[in-house]
Order: structure tokens, then C-alpha cells, then sequence
């Protein structure tokens, strides 16, 4: 018996086999070619590395053409091609090199153990103004953002125009993918960042293998959406019928149910002269009640009856009465009557030895 957890994983520093010519030694049996188009910018560029492109490929014996005048690469397989995935490579790698990858890296998709994904982001977003604003946030300030991205999914990561080619493993390029479309659909990058980093940890414990990482993993929620503003007016559809609207009635047909079209001239225009007066009459009437507003008095406020004061709150007038008495007899600073009389004394005795 052996144990389901064991046969999920793959052993550390396992690698699949190379392809060999011994696994087809007929080679293949027609030519097989691609062509890519690349900018104008690029063409300095390109013809400085190709001789090192026609080496590279040369290996795998693919050949590798450059047409300046039409501004296109082109690969071929030859008699001696004996791996029919080389051909795909190659055609890999000159989509890289027009989309501003430099040499030294798009020469990795000719390993086995790298892919690239070179990922469309120009239709993704309809205003130039808000696509350039999203595509300076995945970049991030002087790149980091980038740099923190290609450290976590071990990508080679390049930002170019309306696109982005990533190069690296299979399941970087799945994670390059989420974070570039979330991008554009105004995710920030910091959150499948944070989410990245949490699932690197994860991934060191061996127990946490075969069990679900949701619990781990942060929720992050909107909060700057609005809710649409709900029109003042509200146009509301009719039940359709399919007779039409009845037709107006005209001034004459109003004339008509009325009785007005039979009278005369001179009865029309004194019909016309008292409504003209009955008008007049209403307005006068309303002018005046708002003239009269002015002179209508206010309303007085209910007189507040003063309580009697209660018979255990009562002052007692005679024990004042006593206290001013008291305070009359005595002058303000005079000492009292015993220091008085002292003082008398003493200036008497004071006569006598004179």
C-alpha cells in the first residue's frame, strides 16, 4: 500500500530526460517555418544579436533568417531537425525578441523546463489615460512592483507597449497571468502579492500539502464601490397597444362642447372681459390678505402665576430687624467697649503725672 500524499509529489531534483535524436533518429518529414513581424525600434537591436540567435538555434539545428527590408524573422526546420518541438521554440523566441526582451533571457525558452506567455493588454481597457495609469501600477515605483513579482513566480517579467511577455516555470506563468488581467481590471497588484507570499510559506510545510490553504489566504473586499445614481426623471414604458393615441381636440372642437362657438362677437369679447376682471378680482383679494399679515398681532404668552411661598420657607423679619440694630450701634473698624474703656484709663493716668 502506498500513500496518496507520496504520489502527488514529484521528488526534489527530478527532471524529465532530454530529447535525444536517438528517440527519433528518421527525423521529420517536411519543413516546417514561422515568421513574426517586429517594430522598427528593435531593428539596431536585432542585427547586432543575430548572429548569437543563428548559433543558438543553429544547436538545434534551426534556421533563422532576418529580412530588414520587411521588418520580419523567420525560423525553419531542416533535414538534420530531429525534435519536433524545436521548431516551436525557436518561434517562441523571436516573438520574445520583438516584444523588447533582450537576447540573454529570451534564449531561455530554448530549455525544457521554461515557457513563455506573452499576454495582450491593449483591448483590456477602453480609455488610453486609465490603461497607461494601470499598466504604471503593475510596473510600480521605479519597479518594484515588478521585482517582487518576478521574485515570487520566478519569472522574467517585461512590460512593453500593449503587451506583457513573461518567461520562467509553468505554474509562474499561471500566477504572471491572474496578477496582469487583475491589473487591468483595477485590482491592485499588492493583494496577489500578499496572497503569493502567503502561499510560499505554505508551501515549505509538508503537512499542509494535502489539505486546503482558504483558511490561510486573505479576503479582500471592495469598498469604493458606489451605487449608481437613480435618475430624477424615470421614463416609464407604456403598454404597448396597436391603435393609436387618440387625436387632440382642437380649439374649435373645445369651442363646440363648450357652447362659445355659437355666441356672437360681442358676447365672446364680454365673456373674455369678465374672466379678464374675475382674475384681477382673485389677485387684488390675495395682495390684500398679504398686506394684512403685517397688522395681525402677535399672540401674548399665558401669564405664569407666581407661587405662594410655602410656611416652612418663611424669613424671619424681627430677628433681622435686631441684627441691623446691631450693626448701627457699632461703627465700621471701632474696637470694642471693654478696649474702650482701657483706653480711657490710660490717658487719664496720663493727665495726672503731667
Amino acid at each position: 500500500a502506498v500513500d496518496e500524499s507520496e504520489l502527488l509529489t514529484v521528488p526534489e531534483g527530478w527532471k524529465e530526460p532530454a530529447f535525444t535524436r536517438e528517440d527519433n533518429p528518421k527525423g521529420l518529414l517536411e519543413e516546417s517555418s514561422f515568421a513574426t513581424l517586429f517594430p522598427k525600434y528593435r531593428e539596431a537591436y536585432l542585427k547586432e544579436c543575430w548572429p548569437l540567435v543563428q548559433k543558438a538555434l543553429g544547436e538545434h539545428y534551426v534556421n533563422a533568417a532576418l529580412d530588414l527590408i520587411e521588418g520580419s524573422m523567420t525560423v525553419t526546420t531542416t533535414k538534420k531537425t530531429f525534435d519536433p518541438y524545436a521548431i516551436i521554440r525557436a518561434r517562441d523566441l523571436i516573438k520574445l525578441l520583438a516584444r523588447s526582451v533582450p537576447f540573454e533571457q529570451a534564449v531561455r525558452i530554448l530549455q525544457d523546463d521554461v515557457a513563455c506567455d506573452i499576454i495582450k493588454i491593449g483591448s483590456l481597457v477602453r480609455k488610453r489615460e486609465t490603461f497607461i495609469k494601470r499598466r504604471a501600477r503593475l510596473l510600480g515605483p521605479k519597479g518594484s512592483t515588478l521585482k517582487a513579482l518576478e521574485l515570487l513566480t520566478n519569472c522574467y517579467i517585461m512590460v512593453q507597449g500593449n503587451t506583457v511577455s513573461a518567461l520562467g516555470p509553468f505554474s509562474g506563468l499561471k500566477e504572471v497571468r491572474k496578477v496582469v488581467l487583475d491589473t487591468m481590471k483595477n485590482i491592485h497588484p499588492i493583494y496577489n502579492i500578499k496572497t503569493l507570499m502567503i502561499k510560499r510559506e505554505l508551501a515549505k510545510d509538508p503537512e499542509l500539502r494535502t489539505q486546503s490553504w482558504e483558511r490561510f489566504l486573505p479576503k479582500f473586499k471592495r469598498k469604493n464601490l458606489k451605487k449608481r445614481k437613480e435618475p430624477k426623471k424615470k421614463n416609464t414604458k407604456k403598454e404597448y397597444t396597436p391603435f393609436p393615441p387618440p387625436q387632440p381636440e382642437s380649439q374649435i372642437d373645445k369651442e363646440l362642447a363648450s357652447g362659445e362657438y355659437f355666441l356672437k362677437e360681442r358676447q365672446k369679447k364680454r365673456k373674455k372681459m369678465e374672466e379678464i376682471k374675475a382674475k384681477q378680482a382673485e389677485a387684488i383679494k390675495r395682495r390684500q390678505e398679504e398686506r394684512n399679515k403685517a397688522f395681525i398681532p402677535p399672540k401674548e404668552k399665558p401669564v405664569v402665576k407666581t407661587k405662594k411661598a410655602t410656611t416652612e420657607k418663611k424669613i424671619d423679619i424681627e430677628a433681622i430687624k435686631e441684627k441691623v440694630k446691631n450693626a448701627k450701634k457699632k461703627k465700621l473698624g471701632a474696637l470694642p467697649e471693654e478696649e474702650v474703656k482701657l483706653k480711657m484709663a490710660a490717658d487719664e493716668k496720663k493727665k495726672k503725672k503731667k
